[in-house]
């Protein structure tokens, strides 16, 4: 089975200060608190003993370009090492003014680059783990103005993307709050998220399986964890698949 985990950064010094951004010439792209750095590095060694109990290890890392994303994936790795990493801009903010807030969206039209080059991106990974054959699915952020459902399908869609990209590997994606929520909300039928914690994260899995000739093929992506355990917290609109297949086993057949 290839496993897919989806994480939230850590905790962002603006959310601690809220003037931080109107002091700061890049207020869409806040650091994490020293407690987000702690919170990061806990959680990496959380996802490492999770995935080692359940008899796999993460392969590879594809980090959204924001710097909390990057000193997330940063922490991670030291516990995950070693391992493959690289920049995703399919994995960035919602770039809306939901996401940014209202001082992001009063310079956002007069931006022309939100972000320096990708290797100075790099700098803000370990050094011995950046892949630099892997090509990011986007080539650059998504264009300002989009939706949140917008936002939503793109998270799904590069998750998906990324699965099919790397087959034989287990993936850890860090991105953002609205990019987990998605991770369970487009793979799980019928769940309303209402809140995804700092450094929250689900796994996703799809099992291998032979299709004609000799070729391998794979289901569909499915939600692995549950809600509370990793950060993530939801409840169904409609009955669970699990639930739906208890009530039909305890069924009393008709004689």
């Amino acid at each position: 089975m290839q496993r897919v985990v989806v994480m939230r950064h850590g905790d962002r010094v603006d959310h601690a200060d809220p003037l931080w951004g109107v002091n700061n010439p890049r207020p869409w792209d806040p650091p994490l608190t020293d407690g987000g750095l702690l919170r990061a590095s806990t959680v990496g060694d959380r996802i490492r003993a999770a995935a080692a109990a359940d008899g796999f290890q993460i392969h590879r890392v594809l980090v959204s370009p924001f710097i909390r994303c990057l000193q997330t994936a940063a922490q991670a790795i030291a516990a995950l090492s070693p391992i493959k990493v690289s920049i995703e801009y399919g994995l960035s903010e919602m770039m809306n003014t939901q996401a940014m807030g209202l001082v992001v969206s009063q310079v956002a039209p007069s931006i022309d680059r939100w972000f320096p080059d990708i290797s100075q991106l790099e700098a803000a990974l370990p050094a011995g783990s950046i892949d630099h054959s892997a090509e990011p699915l986007y080539q650059e952020v998504p264009k300002w103005g989009e939706s949140v459902w917008e936002a939503r399908s793109r998270y799904a869609s590069v998750i998906k993307a990324l699965a099919d990209k790397y087959p034989d590997e287990n993936l850890l994606l860090v991105t953002h709050g609205e990019g987990v929520g998605a991770s369970v909300s487009f793979f799980e039928p019928g769940v309303e998220i209402y809140e995804v914690e700092y450094c929250a994260y689900s796994v996703l899995g799809r099992q291998q399986h032979k299709v004609v000739g000799s070729e391998q093929g794979f289901n569909n992506l499915r939600v692995l964890s549950t809600s509370g355990p990793t950060g993530i917290h939801y409840y169904y609109t409609t009955p669970s698949p699990a639930a739906v297949a208890v009530a039909s086993s305890s069924e009393v057949p008709d004689h």
